[in-house]
């Protein structure tokens, strides 16, 4: 199961706050020991949006293409 939580700065420490409920639905109690696949989300809107436009249908890029194939 996944979750998302935001990690907080606590003393000189960093930690993560889960929820009880999910806690709970794993069956973690205090000082159990857990292991933790970290994910680091991403904003992927610059990858993705960064193509340049399109000045060409896709129909003509191919045909433009399949020329060297003959």
């Amino acid at each position: 199961m996944a979750i998302e939580v935001t990690i907080k700065k606590w003393g000189n420490s960093k930690g993560a706050i889960f929820p009880k409920e999910f806690l709970e639905k794993q069956g973690i109690k205090e000082n159990d020991t857990v292991l933790l696949e970290v994910v680091k989300k991403m904003n992927l809107s610059k990858v993705f949006g960064s193509a340049p436009k399109r000045t060409m249908s896709g129909q003509k890029f191919k045909d433009m293409v399949r020329k060297g194939w003959d």
